[in-house]
């Protein structure tokens, strides 16, 4: 008797955590919920964040709260995330560096793959390919042709190394048979001033940023790393048009620790795609040279290994040595 009421009360006592657990999941979000991002507040995926944050806050009724964890190329929030309870109520706007990190690190404080669920793919902003004006060039063929003429007058600049503006140029110098010089900066405020002043060469970079300077004829666009142009940058021909069919942006999509409840997820995905489809957000995105492109949790994980996978090899074959 003794062992069967024992066996009883921890049914009992199971039926009653999944009950409040299941009562959980259907209440959510009943408080604030973080979204946390890798890099400082002000930049693009705080913006994104921020875009995507005051759509979730009124569809679901709690506040989507950003909080910026810059540091380790967006490591240290990534592993926070990793570390953080996986009810729903931590989550992170990840970007590109999620995919670069694993192939340029030596080493990462969590799993880039197992230790967390993909929510949903919010898009992306192609880079863009610029030169400064005193190179005598105007698109991409002249500029191979003046690398492999004299390999030693043009460099690129990138917001740091193994960040998507470095390997996009190393894409280009493997795929063109070129070495353009690699110059990388603690971000992309200072690798600015250096592009415009003409002492770094060319630059990928965001289109926001490629419009404004050059339709003031501060710099050259070249090409726009995507396979089809921007409505930004109308007549800026793509790299696959220019003859070196490359592809680089910064991306962005919503993350979750792994475990998070399926219910919880789905009720995020649905909200996520509903924020996606509204006419004024997709304005606000084009504004910034985005492309919204909708994908689900099952999607954004298979977009998130294929990413994986494509950098580890242009990394490999570049010869880049993970510090």
């Amino acid at each position: 008797m003794k062992k069967l009421s024992a066996a009883v009360i921890a049914a009992v006592s199971l039926l009653g955590i999944s009950a409040s657990q299941a009562t959980a999941q259907d209440n959510y979000p009943n408080r604030p919920v973080k979204i946390l991002i890798g890099f400082p507040a002000g930049g693009l995926l705080d913006t994104v964040a921020r875009i995507v944050g005051e759509k979730l806050t009124v569809l679901m009724g709690q506040q989507f709260i950003i909080e910026a964890r810059g540091g380790a190329g967006g490591s240290l929030a990534t592993g926070a995330l990793a570390k953080a309870d996986p009810d729903g109520y931590t989550i992170m706007m990840v970007n590109d560096n999620h995919a670069l990190n694993p192939a340029t690190m030596k080493s990462l404080p969590y799993d880039s793959v197992k230790d967390f669920q993909m929510i949903g793919f919010v898009g992306y902003t192609p880079l863009v390919f610029v030169a400064h004006p005193s190179i005598p060039i105007k698109d991409v063929k002249g500029l191979v042709e003046l690398a492999k003429k004299d390999p030693t007058i043009l460099t690129y600049g990138s917001v740091g190394p193994g960040s998507a503006s470095h390997l996009a140029g190393e894409m280009l110098n493997g795929s063109a048979g070129i070495k353009l010089q690699h110059i990388p900066y603690r971000g992309g405020a200072p690798a600015m001033i250096d592009l415009l002043a003409g002492h770094v060469k060319t630059m990928f970079l965001s289109p926001v940023i490629g419009l404004t300077n050059i339709s003031g004829n501060k710099l050259t666009g070249l090409a726009v790393a995507s396979d089809k142009r921007l409505d930004i940058l109308p007549n800026l021909p793509t790299m696959k048009e220019a003859g070196y069919p490359l592809e680089a942006s910064y991306w962005f999509g919503l993350m979750a620790p792994a475990k998070t409840p399926p219910a919880i997820v789905a009720r995020l995905e649905k909200a996520l795609a509903d924020t996606l489809a509204m006419p004024d957000v997709r304005k606000r995105f084009a504004e910034l040279g985005a492309v919204v492109q909708p994908l689900n949790s099952k999607q954004f994980t298979a977009y998130v290994d294929a990413e994986l996978v494509k950098w580890a090899d242009v990394v490999k074959k570049a010869g880049i040595t993970p510090n």
